[in-house]
């Protein structure tokens, strides 16, 4: 999954710029680009949605590589970022994952998600095309642009027209935004629709996260939709082999055709929640004290991802089942938190 231009010295390769460093698919990206010798520059706002000592112990991992360089600053911050282009750029390849997320938080603090979401992802791409020979911008979409879709599974080329919360809306946009950019400015894109994403040192407001420390404190576990619910869940290390791969095979430029495109990264398996949750039982040796609840508005009762555009195109293929990569995570959480 390389091409002829990462096949050679990739110490000598311009650094990959990865916003959101410090969130969870963003730290994980950057590990794997440092692994395989690539520079790397990261950059984060330590947004308090979440837990923002989860975010700096992150990071922490990362400031060891000599080839890891890191930038406080807001995306949304045109000066800013500016700045950072003069002083650490210019970049050619972009990893951009930086974002408010959460559909049930768009509920409450809407502006957030347009502030960061669209004006962010603006700001990202003017930078990206005054940059010259400009190769690839890869950015986080997501699944739930999908809305109450009842077709499975997930198919990019599905109808995505009618949103269900405002945060699907957004990434809806900033695929939207992408596409007009690409056409105008000829400039290689690559939408990523991920779909629910776990593993270790992810997302405090994840079901896996949010299930976890609810049964180790001996707290009710909140299950919506009266347990009825399936999702592709995605283990962060497939995330990043696609993200990588993608990024190793930009559009191609050509002639009345704009060179963006959106692609599914997801497991390719619809999982029961409620088998979910046995998984993690069974790590942590606790039952759970599940609580019953409804839907949440914004919240679709099942998600399934149809990869075969993006394997066919950067060979991507998900290699982690829940029942290898649960585990996984209970163990990073037991030891991250100190559970005995």
């Amino acid at each position: 999954m390389t091409d002829s231009y990462l096949s050679h010295d990739p110490e000598n390769l311009p650094p990959v710029l990865v916003t959101g460093v410090a969130g969870f698919i963003g730290f994980h990206a950057a590990q794997r680009l440092l692994a395989q010798g690539r520079r790397v520059v990261g950059v984060d706002n330590f947004s308090p949605y979440y837990d923002v000592q989860l975010k700096r112990d992150r990071l922490a991992q990362l400031r060891p590589h000599s080839a890891f360089r890191f930038v406080e600053l807001n995306i949304a911050d045109k000066v800013a970022m500016e700045a950072l282009w003069r002083t650490e750029g210019p970049f050619v390849e972009v990893i951009h994952l930086a974002a408010q997320a959460g559909v049930r938080y768009s509920l409450i603090n809407p502006y957030e998600y347009i502030t960061t979401n669209c004006m962010g992802h603006l700001t990202v791409m003017e930078m990206c095309r005054h940059t010259a020979n400009f190769r690839h911008l890869v950015y986080a979409s997501s699944s739930s642009v999908y809305g109450g879709n009842e077709k499975l599974p997930f198919s990019v080329q599905d109808d995505v027209s009618h949103p269900i919360s405002l945060y699907a809306a957004t990434k809806r946009s900033d695929e939207l935004m992408s596409q007009s950019y690409s056409h105008l400015y000829n400039m290689p894109q690559t939408g990523l629709r991920f779909f629910t994403v776990y593993g270790p040192w992810g997302r405090p407001d994840m079901s896996l996260f949010i299930f976890t420390k609810a049964i180790v404190a001996g707290e009710k576990v909140p299950v919506f939709n009266h347990g009825q619910m399936k999702r592709d869940f995605t283990y962060v290390d497939d995330i990043v082999s696609g993200v990588v791969a993608a990024l190793a095979h930009p559009p191609a430029r050509e002639v009345n055709k704009a060179p963006h495109r959106v692609l599914n990264i997801g497991n390719t398996r619809s999982e029961n929640l409620m088998d979910f949750i046995r998984l993690i039982e069974a790590e942590l040796g606790r039952k759970a004290n599940i609580e019953f609840m409804d839907m949440q508005p914004g919240d679709v009762p099942e998600t399934f991802a149809d990869i075969s555009e993006t394997t066919a195109i950067t060979g991507f293929k998900p290699t982690t089942t829940i029942a290898q990569g649960v585990p996984r995570f209970v163990a990073w959480y037991k030891d991250y938190y100190k559970v005995s």
